[in-house]
């Protein structure tokens, strides 16, 4: 055995807090810019861009969508050209470059491109970085299910100090001087990557894993991969031909790409069934992640809300003690994280051991019926703001305490069953598929978030019970499925 496999004899392998420090600058960076983005957008006084909050709403969702969308194509480019050692290395720099064009302060032009950069970036490291952390468990288990909760704490100290630094700074000091604070927290995560991975990582994710066939092995693109292309191709004609689809502004072109999005991700789930070479065993593994993709779809459509209808409802609706930003009620949620991961993580190594871990559907069943509690605290605040009063303190508090247990319960055990299912040759591209989850869940909470202006104030609490019956049907469905479906995993915990 190798230094670079060195583990800790009964811990985790000390790769596993390279791969944490990394994640954390870069969450750093990625949250601490987004906890004041909508407010920067909506502005009007302070130098921001004084959009409507349709408007500010559907950008903030093109942007989150696009962060994690560009993982897709990110765990292709690693899969097949550059190894995810090297596509997080030229992530971390995309990143840095983008919040460096946000903190110029140059106009929207050069701002929307400094998005991009951001989104480009997020998109080569996110996934990326997640698969190197499963290659550091290829036994599986419990023990990966803890690994990656111990991920997902270091995912939420960088959000949390992100969110309070950078919300601080944009809140009280200067918008551009909370992106330029992005810039450094990025810089420091690339440092700390290049100078200690090859010590504690070696070759894991050095090398593309699709070995590239020779003129004399090369397999043409199957019939049915075209037949699936010719499908997508003509459904999206139709839709823009009947006017489905429109662009002439920013809420329309964000419901726009929407529905493209869910289009090519059915067709790529199709693909795989029905033209990828996989035997019986991974085509009923790849449904279970197809339910997962969508469950957690849903969930984040809800729980994303917290960087833009629940960061609006804070900065309007909501007592502030100590005259403390707006922002940092985002970052109540990374304090919980460090709470209860470890202990959720411990959990399910116990029962385990008992035998009573919950399946997967039935933790993810658990997230929405938190997520829907939640919102039910909710429309009790935004009952109290109608009455002209600040909701009170606890109200936002006691959403993110629910809603936090229930991402502890997906988000790190969703991670761990998408490396675990996966095939191994499709493994980071699908890595990038369960991270399309979350931009969709981005897109529709930015789209929800239009439905906040100060004109629909009334609506509120409508809009909240919306969300809480949405969960609680689509989590019986998913608690449902969870039984006859148990036998897809094929002996995989």
């Amino acid at each position: 055995m190798t230094n670079t496999a060195a583990t800790v004899s009964k811990g985790q392998p000390k790769g596993l807090y390279v791969l944490f420090f990394t994640e954390m600058w870069e969450r750093f960076s990625y949250y601490g810019m987004r906890a004041i983005l909508i407010m920067f957008l909506i502005d009007k006084v302070r130098g921001g861009m004084g959009m409507s909050e349709g408007e500010a709403g559907a950008v903030y969702g093109l942007y989150t969508f696009s962060a994690y969308l560009m993982a897709l194509p990110g765990g292709w480019m690693a899969d097949n050209i550059l190894g995810q050692q090297k596509a997080v290395t030229i992530g971390a720099l995309f990143i840095i470059a983008g919040h460096i064009v946000l903190a110029l302060d140059a106009g929207p032009t050069i701002f929307f491109l400094g998005l991009g950069l951001v989104a480009i970036g997020t998109g080569l490291l996110k996934p990326n970085v997640s698969t190197i952390v499963s290659e550091l468990y290829p036994e599986g288990g419990a023990r990966r299910d803890a690994g990656f909760s111990i991920f997902y704490v270091g995912i939420n100290l960088g959000s949390f100090f992100g969110m309070v630094i950078v919300g601080y700074l944009g809140q009280r000091v200067g918008w551009h001087y909370g992106f330029g604070a992005a810039a450094v927290a990025m810089f420091l995560g690339l440092v700390m990557f290049r100078f200690l991975a090859p010590k504690y990582l070696g070759n894991k994710g050095m090398y593309p894993k699709v070995v590239k066939a020779t003129d004399s092995t090369k397999k043409p693109i199957p019939t049915t991969t075209w037949i699936l292309v010719a499908i997508l191709l003509a459904f999206l004609g139709i839709m823009q031909w009947q006017g489905r689809f429109a662009w002439n502004s920013k809420q329309a072109t964000a419901t726009s790409m929407g529905i493209i999005a869910v289009a090519i991700v059915i067709v790529y789930f199709a693909n795989l069934l029905l033209a990828a070479g996989l035997d019986t065993m991974e085509k009923k593994r790849i449904g279970i992640l197809f339910i997962l993709f969508w469950g957690a779809v849903l969930f984040w459509a809800g729980f994303e809300q917290q960087g833009s209808s629940l960061q609006i409802f804070a900065d309007r609706y909501s007592a502030l003690p100590f005259g403390m930003p707006s922002s940092w009620f985002q970052s109540f949620n990374a304090a919980f994280i460090w709470v209860f991961a470890p202990v959720v993580g411990a959990i399910w190594v116990f029962l385990e051991k008992k035998n009573l871990n919950p399946p997967t559907l039935t933790k993810f069943a658990i997230a929405l019926f938190l997520l829907a509690a939640g919102y039910y605290i909710m429309v009790i605040g935004s009952k109290i703001a109608l009455t002209g009063v600040k909701a009170p303190f606890m109200i936002l508090t006691g959403t993110y305490l629910l809603h936090t247990l229930g991402e502890v319960c997906l988000s790190p055990v969703g991670l761990s069953s998408f490396t675990k299912l996966a095939p191994q040759r499709f493994l980071s591209q699908l890595m990038g598929v369960w991270f399309v989850a979350t931009a969709l869940g981005n897109l529709f909470a930015g789209l929800f978030a239009g439905g906040m202006d100060a004109e629909n104030v009334q609506q509120m609490p409508q809009m909240f019970m919306s969300i809480v019956w949405f969960c609680l049907i689509v989590g019986t469905v998913i608690l449902i499925l969870q039984k006859p479906t148990q036998k897809w995993m094929g002996g995989i915990k």
